[in-house]
Parts: C-alpha cells; sequence; structure tokens
C-alpha cells in the first residue's frame, strides 16, 4: 500500500471510496466543495494494487481572536468497507499529520471517535478551552500540537470553512 498526493484525475475514485465509506454523500460533497473553496488542502489517498482504497483531507480552521494560529481540521477521513480495520485509516493520519508539520501547521482538529484518535496524540481541545463551533459531546472535538506549546493561550471557538455548514 502506498500513501500518496490525491491527483486531479484521482477525483472520482475518491468520491467513490467516501460514498462507500459512509451513509450518505455528504462527505463526498464535502470533499469536492473544499477542493474548490479552501487553501491549502492536504488530500491523501491510499493506494493498494492500483486501487484507490482510502482518502484523508486536511483544510483550514480558524480561532478568530487568534488569527496568527495555524490550524488544519481532520476531516474527513474514509476507508472502503473492504480494508477497513487493516490500518490504512492509521498511514492516512500520519502521513497527514507529518505534512501539516512540513507546512507549519500549529494544530489539527477532528470530530472524531474518542477511541481512535488518542493513539496519534489527540486530546479533548477543551483542554486548552478551545470549543467547536458546532453543539458536540466534549469527548469527541479533539486537538492534537504539532508545535509543542503553540496552543498554549489560545482558548477561543474553532470556526470551519462554510462548506462544512451546507455538508
Amino acid at each position: 500500500m502506498q500513501i500518496r498526493s490525491e491527483f486531479e484525475q484521482d477525483q472520482l475514485a475518491v468520491r467513490a471510496v467516501n460514498t462507500s465509506a459512509f451513509d450518505t454523500p455528504s462527505e463526498a460533497d464535502l470533499v469536492d466543495a473544499l477542493r474548490q473553496s479552501a487553501n491549502p488542502v492536504i488530500s491523501l489517498v491510499a493506494e493498494d494494487n492500483g486501487e484507490i482504497v482510502g482518502h484523508i483531507l486536511f483544510s483550514p480552521v480558524s480561532l478568530p481572536d487568534h488569527p496568527g494560529a495555524v490550524l488544519m481540521g481532520l476531516a474527513p477521513m474514509a476507508v472502503v468497507p473492504g480494508h477497513q480495520r487493516q490500518g490504512v485509516g492509521t498511514h492516512l493520519v500520519l502521513a497527514g499529520l507529518d505534512q501539516c508539520r512540513e507546512l507549519g501547521v500549529d494544530a489539527v482538529v477532528v470530530l472524531g471517535h474518542p477511541d481512535y484518535y488518542p493513539r496519534f496524540g489527540f486530546v479533548p481541545a477543551s483542554r486548552y478551552g478551545i470549543t467547536s463551533e458546532y453543539d458536540v459531546p466534549d469527548d469527541v472535538f479533539l486537538v492534537t500540537e504539532l508545535r509543542p506549546g503553540s496552543l498554549s493561550g489560545l482558548a477561543g471557538t474553532v470556526k470551519y470553512n462554510e462548506a462544512f455548514g451546507d455538508a
């Protein structure tokens, strides 16, 4: 399996991955919208024997009271059902976090499963006084610092790209 950047010719396959992994096409529609409206976007695919079997996307989010903070949101991540629980998601998350570090991102937030994301250093964002603009339980809105100490004193509410409101 290879993790690589998404190419333009991968877009239909990425859409298929997202529609197969989720109950509705909302996440696939979100990916399409973020490609158009968010910059920079980190979009990675997992390719196995020439077939795209996983996808992850990172896009900028903000803390309006702290415009100098460089934050990304991880969403969505999808793996086709036949390849789930085989480490594909883990490889995608790790590669994506590495690319975020290379871009100078301070931290990454995710609305995600509290039993899955802590293995990558994610903790409840509330530990830093950071909340989501969406009404979600505390244990599913998570953050990981990519630059140690970068979240110190940056309490506030994370704002997502407007495409998330349409999803």
